[in-house]
């Protein structure tokens, strides 16, 4: 299938083979179909420090990343900032597109040059209605992803926060991390703060957690980085 993407991201960009019909959400949907998707959709570059947008702007698209790094942010009620996850290369934003919520929850910046691919909500209702078997097939996949997501909910409640934290740094390194001499390093800046929020911990929990972490040889610290060993 033709990615649209290619001309505007240029040869200095390595982009995502994935596209919409790619998706969880568009999993098992007919060759047209898929097709009749990855034309709705619109692209933009950014370069590094753009925003694609903030909380409480319109919710009306969601985006592929095909080329970049994105970071979530949120302003809570009392004004402090918090960062709530980082997305790659093949990770979506902006899923508003399929509920009721008019903004944007969260503001999304660019951490690298990124290229995005994004399908506006009027243009997802008119394949809709061009393609109405689109929406069961979403309907259905959506199903199965809550019944998956609310048994890995149950399991983490009962792991110790050791684990938890080690778990959340594991999927962060395998998503943006480097293979090292000692390991695979996490290529974010990480504070505690930030990820007490990933896991919902208080910092000064997360501070002891990480030196535990640490003397056991779970982790590994050079310099800010994070290093995750190979697990013998």
């Amino acid at each position: 299938m033709k990615c649209f993407c290619k001309e505007l991201a240029g040869d200095g960009i390595s982009l995502s083979q994935i596209c919409f019909s790619d998706l969880w959400f568009f999993y098992d949907l007919a060759p047209d179909e898929m097709e009749a998707l990855n034309k709705a959709s619109t692209r933009k570059k950014y370069e590094a420090g753009e925003t694609i947008f903030l909380q409480e702007d319109s919710a009306d698209i969601i985006f592929l990343i095909k080329a970049g790094r994105i970071k979530l942010t949120k302003v809570t009620k009392d004004g402090s900032k918090i960062v709530l996850d980082y997305r790659k290369t093949g990770d979506t934003i902006g899923e508003n597109l399929f509920s009721e919520e008019t903004n944007y929850p969260v503001s999304a910046k660019c951490l690298e040059p990124t290229l995005i691919c994004g399908l506006k909500k009027a243009d997802f209702e008119k394949l809709i209605l061009a393609y109405p078997r689109i929406s069961l097939q979403i309907i259905k996949n959506m199903s199965q992803r809550i019944s998956k997501l609310t048994n890995r909910l149950g399991s983490m409640a009962s792991i110790s926060l050791e684990d938890r934290l080690y778990n959340v740094l594991s999927n962060i390194a395998a998503e943006h991390g480097k293979k090292t001499l000692e390991g695979t390093a996490i290529l974010l800046s990480l504070t505690h703060e930030e990820m007490g929020f990933l896991i919902g911990a208080h910092r000064v929990s997360i501070t002891k957690t990480m030196k535990a972490l640490i003397d056991s040889g779970r982790l590994l610290k050079s310099g800010k980085t994070i290093i995750l060993p190979p697990r013998i």
